[in-house]
């Protein structure tokens, strides 16, 4: 059956993200993922986790919040701020960092945004594996972050496929792909051999799964027939406090709720 990472950035928000692991792991989640963990040393994280048992799946590498990966001019910086993730990821265990590819700068034409990232991903790549790490690009659709250099998922494949390294996936989100195109069942299908990570949400508000037009019953259906056997991030923004609207989460759950 899937299996479920709460997203420390965006559920239970209530708390400071120091105590939203051990409320996440109360609630039966036996994996988290962070966005941007870094007002905490890597050190408390890797031992808050330890303490509650949890496993750190991914994080997002600094850089501003849509990224410097595909930004002409930013390598240097974009190198920095990589090493920052890898550095971090390594002393917590996270075995996956989403590098986002940046606003399309103006007048500058998207296909040199996608060869710079391309070849950032390429050099990225060699660092990243010799730590056991896999670099993720995520399509994030235009209406919540106009000018993203990637928005669809034609454009991850084509990225992904240049790069031509085993350790470089996409990060198939549900619910930018809903926005974006539609047919996701049929993205997600086509996707999978280059899927590294899956997150979802329901749509519109982002909420969580139930909240909105998204079939989720199906979409779990179809991630547990098609294979993937990675962690699928609960990137939501929970409708109300985050604990009332488990119930998605119910008939996944693993471990005893405290």
């Amino acid at each position: 059956m899937p299996r479920f990472a709460a997203n420390l950035s965006t559920m239970f928000t209530e708390a400071p993200l120091r105590e939203r692991f051990a409320l996440a792991a109360d609630a039966g989640f036996e994996a988290v993922e962070i966005q941007e963990p870094y007002e905490l040393p890597a050190v408390t994280v890797a031992r808050t986790l330890k303490d509650c048992g949890l496993d750190l799946v991914l994080v997002n590498a600094p850089g501003g919040e849509a990224g410097l990966a595909g930004i002409p001019g930013a390598e240097s910086e974009f190198s920095n701020c990589l090493k920052v993730a890898l550095d971090y990821a390594a002393v917590t265990g996270a075995g996956l960092v989403h590098v986002l590819s940046g606003v399309l700068p103006p007048a500058t034409a998207l296909e040199t945004c996608e060869e710079v990232l391309v070849n950032n991903l390429r050099r990225a790549s060699v660092e990243a594996s010799s730590r056991g790490i896999t670099l993720l690009i995520e399509p994030i659709n235009g209406c919540d972050v106009p000018g993203y250099i990637l928005t669809r998922q034609n454009q991850a494949r084509r990225v992904v496929e240049a790069v031509d390294r085993a350790n470089v996936r996409i990060q198939f989100d549900f619910y930018h792909c809903q926005v974006s195109e539609g047919d996701i069942s049929r993205h997600f299908t086509e996707q999978l051999p280059l899927i590294g990570h899956v997150q979802i949400s329901d749509n519109p508000g982002r909420h969580e799964p139930g909240t909105g037009e998204v079939n989720h019953d199906w979409i779990f259906d179809l991630i547990d027939r098609s294979g993937y056997r990675g962690w699928v991030g609960a990137e939501y923004t929970p409708a109300g406090a985050t604990q009332e609207g488990l119930s998605w989460f119910a008939p996944w759950r693993s471990r005893p709720v405290k």
